[in-house]
């Protein structure tokens, strides 16, 4: 059966808003075949779902290291914010495949340990950020060093979900709120689990307009976005709510991610990645091949980079205990 992709573009152009990203004007930096039965945009989406890069997402920290069973974790977070993205596309009437395909991907570049690990990276090299990582993963470092050969409306989005430069589609702008919507209330979801926050704890400015529900607060940011930008000039929030917005971040920076109770975790974690940086900048050889070959095309410092950012949590730790923690044990006689 032939010109099933072919319909559901042409879909596209009947149901989508004139300022929708259509897959049909999709393009890439390489020629690639087109698929019989999905859109260039769902091609993007399950190439980023099945990489590599996005499984190790499991094992890498959002904002709690290796706290239990229901605490987010990367992945868990770039399903979330692709769920909150599709929402808001479907009521604007905006490509929803194109925000799924950004969502998934946003953070594919991210370091292990959160945030943590970004800072300790960029304080290493100089520069380091996790949205640039991102599309360098996806660009060259996926599939052996071909990259993903995405569409530019794709690593755009990725890119500049966060930064100061915004995305050139209405799709990436969803991403890039949706992501803040995503981590702030399931970040806080995740505190209230942990016990570092209680009900009651947040800014009344905030809890007046969203309560202190997880659902509440994804309904009400979302609710607020789709209203507001309906005439489809920009996508944003309404004065008020990015005003909630702001005191909620500005809370949760100061009580949660720069907290005193999860010093000692940053610090551990930091440690960790600086230790393993130095080690294989030092034993460039002891990288496995495929990174060690790369050495002439990127340089050792990049190359060592790439290696200790796309490592998991678990993997980091596991490296780290065997580089450098020996192998005590009893002997029997």
């Amino acid at each position: 059966m032939s010109g099933i992709r072919e319909r559901t573009e042409e879909l596209e152009y009947e149901i989508l808003a004139p300022e929708a990203a259509k897959s049909r004007e999709a393009e890439r930096k390489r020629p690639d075949d087109l698929c019989p039965f999905r859109t260039s945009y769902q091609r993007d989406r399950d190439r980023i779902l099945h990489s590599k890069s996005f499984r190790r997402l499991k094992h890498k920290t959002q904002v709690y290291i290796m706290s239990g069973d229901h605490y987010r974790t990367r992945m868990t977070h770039s399903l979330e914010v692709a769920q909150i993205s599709r929402t808001i596309a479907r009521g604007l009437r905006l490509n929803e495949d194109l925000v799924e395909a950004i969502g998934l991907g946003h953070d594919v570049g991210h370091t292990p340990f959160g945030h943590s690990g970004e800072a300790v990276m960029d304080e290493l090299t100089g520069h380091f950020a996790h949205n640039e990582q991102s599309l360098r993963v996806v660009e060259y470092l996926e599939r052996g060093g071909e990259g993903l050969n995405l569409t530019f409306a794709v690593k755009d989005g990725i890119v500049n979900h966060t930064g100061k430069t915004r995305p050139s589609t209405l799709e990436g702008r969803i991403v890039h709120i949706a992501d803040r919507i995503a981590y702030l209330c399931h970040d806080y979801d995740d505190s209230l689990r942990a016990g570092l926050l209680h009900p009651g704890d947040l800014p009344q400015k905030v809890t007046d307009v969203l309560g202190e529900s997880h659902s509440r607060m994804i309904t009400g940011f979302v609710s607020d976005l789709i209203i507001n930008s309906a005439d489809l000039k920009d996508i944003a929030l309404s004065d008020k709510m990015q005003d909630v917005m702001t005191t909620f971040r500005q809370f949760m920076f100061e009580n949660i991610y720069h907290s005193e109770a999860l010093k000692n975790e940053r610090e551990q974690a930091g440690f960790v990645l600086c230790q393993l940086y130095k080690y294989f900048f030092e034993h460039f050889e002891k990288l496995p091949k495929e990174f060690v070959e790369r050495e002439e095309r990127w340089g050792k410092t990049q190359v060592v980079v790439d290696y200790v950012a796309g490592l998991t949590d678990s993997y980091a730790v596991q490296l780290f205990q065997e580089i450098f923690v020996p192998p005590v044990g009893f002997v029997s006689r």
